[in-house]
């Protein structure tokens, strides 16, 4: 039995302390300074709560004594301060961050590290990756690669054609901070919100684009091997117009907190989503210019009993699997390592990574 401390008690770290403990091979220990979001976990047999504020790496690796890994679940401005306390407690460590700058001092952390460090594990960046390398190996030469993720409301009813279905935080980090992309084989940074485009599916339209973080360390891994890679969030249309007014009109970009209340309090949120992953890579393979696509969507279903929406299972379940690859020793045990080093077809045979499995049809009154 190995015991996993999960930082962050929100709608991902409750799920994965869900997962983790009803696999039956793993005890939680769940931190978050909110005593109230704790009491749900109070009495759980294999789960213990530590209710306390993160504002130092020393305080907090001293409660992580033990422990086998560090999953962290909690807002991104936290990522370095739980990932030193992970470093100093000699456990392993992973977290779910999409912020660029955030990823880039875990990494450096990694270098000399006891222990494997694996950043951004999540859907996008995480998953996304997974899948996009699997499609990359098929090809003698690359030309495009596109990777595109969106986590959407079944159904849409105002005007953002949107619902609150993951961190409030994360969502407006992605749509503020600079995007990584390669293009014309060039490796540069794009605004967010930008390079919009329209593209169906099933017969759904959509639109989509740039936001930061999606993408993890492939930039780095295809820099002067791609001709073009770029990583787009994928919304119903209209949604990127008024979130730009929102953001560049309104200058809520410099106000976040602002933005932050306003969205949580007049946009619901919802169970009733659906993950849509969309893969497409271009190039050379045995002579001929060829294209690969993968598709799937993820749609909210009961787990445990318990109706979870499809990016608590995709998020959630991503995580879990590469902690399970990694207490079964199938990841290297210490040092940095990329989502393109874990292997798609491992992935999906994993008992949390078959949360991916495609569905026939989705769970249609999840949360009725």
């Amino acid at each position: 039995m190995r015991r996993v401390a999960i930082i962050g008690a929100g709608k991902i770290g409750s799920t994965v302390v869900d997962l983790l403990v009803a696999s039956g091979d793993y005890e939680a220990l769940i931190v978050d300074q909110s005593e109230d979001a704790l009491m749900t976990f109070r009495e759980r047999p294999g789960v213990s709560a530590l209710a306390m504020a993160i504002t130092g790496a020393d305080a907090l690796a001293a409660r992580l004594k033990g422990v086998f890994a560090v999953v962290n679940c909690a807002p991104y401005h936290l990522t370095t301060v739980v990932a030193r306390a992970a470093k100093l407690a000699g456990a392993h460590y992973l977290d779910l961050t999409e912020d660029v700058a955030s990823s880039r001092i875990v990494r450096k952390l990694a270098v000399d590290a006891t222990t494997a460090f694996v950043p951004q594990c999540g859907l996008a960046p995480g998953f996304i990756t997974i899948a996009a390398w699997d499609l990359i190996k098929h090809f003698d030469q690359l030309h495009d690669v596109r990777l595109r993720v969106g986590a959407l409301p079944r159904y849409p009813s105002n005007a953002l054609n949107y619902n609150m279905t993951w961190s409030t935080d994360g969502v407006i980090n992605e749509y503020c901070e600079p995007c990584e992309a390669i293009t014309g084989g060039v490796l540069r940074e794009t605004p967010a919100l930008e390079e919009c485009e329209a593209f169906a599916l099933d017969g759904v339209a959509y639109e989509a684009f740039n936001t930061s973080g999606g993408l993890g360390t492939l930039c780095q891994t295809l820099e002067g091997k791609v001709r073009n890679l770029n990583y787009k969030t994928i919304r119903y249309p209209g949604h990127a117009a008024i979130m730009k007014a929102l953001l560049n009109d309104l200058n809520l970009r410099n106000r976040r907190d602002v933005l932050k209340d306003i969205l949580e309090n007049a946009v619901p949120a919802t169970l009733q989503d659906v993950v849509i992953v969309f893969v497409t890579v271009s190039g050379m393979k045995a002579g001929h210019l060829m294209q690969e696509t993968y598709v799937n969507k993820v749609f909210a279903r009961s787990v445990g009993g318990e109706v979870k929406s499809a990016i608590q299972i995709t998020t959630a379940g991503a995580i879990c699997a590469v902690l399970d690859m990694l207490a079964d020793g199938a990841l290297p045990q210490t040092g940095f390592i990329r989502q393109e080093d874990i292997p798609l077809p491992a992935f999906l045979d994993n008992r949390f990574g078959r949360f991916y499995a495609p569905q026939a049809t989705p769970f249609r009154d999840a949360a009725e």
